[in-house]
């Protein structure tokens, strides 16, 4: 498959691409008869555990070590589960975190809720039942004027 077709299918830029291939990410690809990149369908499965690495928030020097290790064949999978054992305790870690945060925006967001509700309640008190304010004793003196 072409660089353009590859792009459209994984979600990255060519750019991307070529800057993955170029740091060690992705293996660089076959070259067809008139010097075009040829990617095997099989790179999108690779692409798209790098892109949920990514969105998890590995670093890419990890993301690096792992698809070293990869290379280097089936005997590195201790080292690659190790890695991985590493990065989920990050990401269960910034869960956690986020969660707290959540919590929180509820907690805010529920106050401003209450406070609009009383506000409602507030003005439906002091509205009479034609739409109305009540005019307050200073506004009557006014009028009286």
């Amino acid at each position: 498959m072409k660089i353009a077709d590859l792009a459209r299918l994984s979600n990255l830029s060519v750019h991307t691409i070529r800057y993955y291939e170029r740091i060690g990410l992705l293996p660089y690809a076959d070259r067809d008869a008139s010097g075009h990149r040829d990617y095997d369908a099989e790179i999108l499965t690779w692409i798209t555990f790098l892109s949920r690495l990514k969105t998890t928030g590995m670093p890419i020097r990890e993301m690096l070590r792992y698809a070293a290790l990869r290379d280097e064949g089936p005997h590195t999978g201790p080292q690659r589960r190790a890695l991985l054992e590493a990065h989920r305790d990050d990401v269960r870690a910034r869960l956690a975190e986020l969660q707290t945060c959540l919590t929180v925006l509820d907690a805010k967001i529920g106050g401003y809720a209450e406070d609009e509700e009383r506000l409602k309640i507030y003005d439906r008190s002091t509205t009479n039942p034609a739409g109305t304010r009540h005019a307050g004793a200073g506004a009557n003196r006014r009028r009286s004027r």
